[in-house]
């Protein structure tokens, strides 16, 4: 069985990093014509396309970037050997991972815990807004998307969402609003709510709740940020309504307090990722049978 050609290899990755293919040819001091001759031998060795046109602009293919992330690996482990003695570090695989910026840091880092702290394992985060980070997805840039909703899915694009937790929602607020012990009717009557706003579910299960209940409660913001909402319960500004996890350390050390857990109302967390023949097999770890669980507050 004829051996991969590393010298193919080491061009594949030096166009694969600048993005050029005429950039790369002039560093390398070689002809345009050569340097694809080059990518196309090892295209055919490995049986597949590794980049494709898109106007002047080369992009990888899912089998390019699968091959990249293993060029690097493979160019890493030489410069490793060469730092040996000097115990400069070790080759590492990557995982990039898109967050809803707006989702709980704490669900973030329960999904990621374990692979946090692995040598052979760096973690590549970036926060945004779901059409950017699916889009992201899409193009191979990122291995996963952490959303609160499920992708939809189509014959063009095959997200799949895996469903990793489910949480209740509560009222939640500091101590001294809460200190009389007071039901769930009444709080939402006499105290200033915290909320999310009006595209997310939680507050769309709120806003059924109050309506089944009679009540019309007094607004004290409208917030699209979990993070944000946590401050500001913590600043008294009123009683928020979201899952305990986004509250976890507030709860363990009594500067919150969860006054009621809110009946029919959940948020859900979930992965989506692409449906990929080559799909990053750290994820095995996190999405297929191994779900962290996230603490539940």
């Amino acid at each position: 069985m004829a051996q991969l050609n590393y010298n193919h290899l080491r061009y594949f990755w030096a166009v694969a990093h600048d993005g050029n293919l005429t950039r790369t040819a002039e560093r390398l001091n070689l002809s345009q014509s050569a340097l694809s001759t080059q990518i196309r031998k090892l295209e055919d060795r490995l049986g597949h396309p590794l980049f494709e046109r898109r106007g002047r602009q080369l992009h990888l293919t899912e089998a390019g970037r699968l091959a990249l992330d293993h060029a690097d690996t493979i160019f890493a482990t030489g410069e490793e050997l060469l730092d040996t003695l000097r115990a400069e570090g070790r080759a590492r695989r990557a995982l990039r991972v898109g967050a809803l910026a707006t989702l709980s840091r704490n669900f973030t880092l329960a999904f990621l815990r374990p692979l946090m702290g692995r040598a052979d394992v760096e973690i590549v985060l970036r926060s945004g807004g779901p059409a950017e980070l699916l889009q992201a997805l899409e193009r191979l840039n990122l291995d996963v998307v952490l959303l609160n909703r499920a992708a939809a899915e189509d014959a063009v694009t095959p997200f799949v969402s895996h469903k990793i937790d489910e949480q209740g929602v509560s009222l939640v607020g500091t101590p001294a609003r809460l200190s009389g012990g007071a039901a769930l009717e009444d709080l939402l009557t006499d105290q200033p709510v915290i909320l999310p706003t009006s595209d997310s579910g939680v507050r769309t299960g709120f806003d059924a709740l109050c309506d089944r209940l009679g009540l019309r409660p007094q607004i004290a913001a409208e917030v699209d940020d979990m993070a944000m909402m946590r401050l500001m319960a913590r600043a008294d500004a009123g009683l928020a309504v979201l899952p305990p996890i986004v509250v976890t350390d507030e709860l363990a050390q009594g500067t919150l307090v969860e006054a009621h857990r809110l009946p029919g109302i959940v948020e859900s967390f979930y992965a989506v990722t692409l449906a990929r023949r080559f799909p990053n097999p750290l994820l095995r770890a996190l999405v297929h049978g191994a779900a962290p669980g996230a603490p539940r507050g």
